[in-house]
Parts: C-alpha cells; structure tokens; sequence
C-alpha cells in the first residue's frame, strides 16, 4: 500500500472514492485489527496513510515527529512516511472547521454539547474552543458525565455528534432523541453514510440547521493529500470534489 486508510470496521468508508476524485494516486482502504496495529505501524510499508476509529490516539507513539496542532488535539489522522520517519498531523481539524462554516453555524458564545469520547471528540472540541464557544460539555458512554445526565444539557445551543450512532448499517438509530432540545440552534453529525442520519433528518424536521459530515471527510481527506504530496491544493478542489461525490449518490 503507497496510499491508504486504516482503521476498524471499514466498510462505511468513502476514502477511496473522495482521494479518486483528488488525484491520480492509488489509495487503498485497509482494515487493521487491534492485534495487527503494532506490526503494521513498525514496518512503515506506506508513504501517506489515513487514520480512522478506533486508531486516532492509538498511534502516536510510533510516529517520529507530532504537528503542534495535532499534538495539542491528542488525535492524529494523517501520516506520512519521509525517509523512514513518520510524520504525524490532524486534518480533521480542517476538515471539521470547514463542515461547520458550510453549515452557516456560529459558535460564539454558545453552549456546545458533543456526543463521544474519541479522536474526533478531541478535534471538535478543540475547533469549537477556538472559535470562543461558552461552554464546551462531552457526554460519554463512560463518563465522566454520561448520556444519564442529558437532561442537564438539554439548554445546549448547538450539538455535536462524534460517535458512530447512526452510521450504515444502523441508519435507524440516533444518539439522542432532539425534542428534549430546547434552545438547539444546531446539528453537526461527523457521519457522512447515509448522508442524512436519523439524528440529522429529525433536527431539520424540527427546523434547525443540520449538516452531515461528508464535507468534513472531503476536506480533511484533500488537506491530507497536500501533505502526502507537499503541494498546496487549490480552495475549489474542496467543493469540486464535494459535488462530485453528492452527484455519485444520486
């Protein structure tokens, strides 16, 4: 594999399609079990890899030289293999950031819930911050504050899905049901199959705004390419090949 995604499972995935419609390069989609990561991380057999659940944190201590971005994050998605020394970085970061700007979504002084505890949670959580959001609360399966205690945060302004609920081929489910909601301005779901979640079509039934996360996966996956290749890619890419893919689907 030159190019590629790893994680576990990896059967939602539109990385293939996305990076097809970036460039010429062959990018494969390789499932990775939990028993296999350490060897595959040690032999360095990639020149540029994405990193998906449940590897996003995972695999920090086998790169050689951590982006301050990612560093501060905690969660890496992208490496690359120069000279034998892996590089690592986080352009989800890029990529949530544009999601929300195309939702038209402030957040500014509003109270954020995001639902998860992974790398993504991690990356959202630090976009969200940076734009001077009040508060910021993760809930979690495990806790420290668990989805128990939803009813304390049903005052949320704008909330954020980061787990897998909702993801084919469960499309019937939601993390949460969002009439509890009373103040919602917002939906983000960082799942982007189907294009419009459970938890995403019952937002927009209630009239608030809801955007999916398949822009988030086409802006990190074309930030990531310029790393592979170390050339900048032009600002329409991102929309070029955000429309080529809508078009796929329908």
């Amino acid at each position: 594999m030159e190019y590629g995604l790893i994680g576990n499972p990896l059967g939602h995935s539109y990385s293939k399609i996305v990076h097809g419609f970036i460039g010429d390069y062959d990018y494969q989609i390789t499932p990775i079990l939990p028993e296999i990561l350490d060897a595959f991380m040690k032999a360095k057999d990639f020149k540029g890899i994405n990193v998906t659940i449940p590897y996003k944190k995972e695999v920090i201590p086998y790169c050689d030289h951590v982006d301050p971005l990612a560093e501060r994050i905690g969660s890496v998605n992208t490496i690359v293999n120069r000279d034998g020394e892996l590089w690592a970085y986080n352009t989800d970061y890029t990529g949530f950031s544009k999601m929300a700007e195309r939702s038209g979504l402030l957040f500014q002084d509003k109270k954020v819930l995001i639902l998860g505890s992974g790398g993504t949670m991690l990356t959202a959580s630090n976009v969200v911050k940076d734009k001077g959001a009040a508060s910021v609360t993760v809930v979690s399966r495990k806790g420290p504050i668990t989805y128990e205690d939803l009813p304390d945060y049903y005052d949320s302004d704008i909330l954020i899905n980061t787990t897998p609920v909702g993801m084919y081929p469960n499309t019937d489910e939601a993390p949460v049901e969002v009439k509890h909601f009373t103040k919602l301005e917002g939906v983000l779901d960082v799942i982007y199959n189907p294009l419009t979640t459970k938890l995403v079509a019952d937002a927009r039934k209630m009239g608030v705004k809801a955007e999916n996360g398949l822009y988030m996966l086409v802006a990190q996956a074309v930030k990531a390419s310029e790393l592979f290749f170390g050339e900048a890619v032009a600002d329409e890419v991102y929309d070029r090949v955000y429309e080529e893919v809508i078009n796929l689907e329908h």
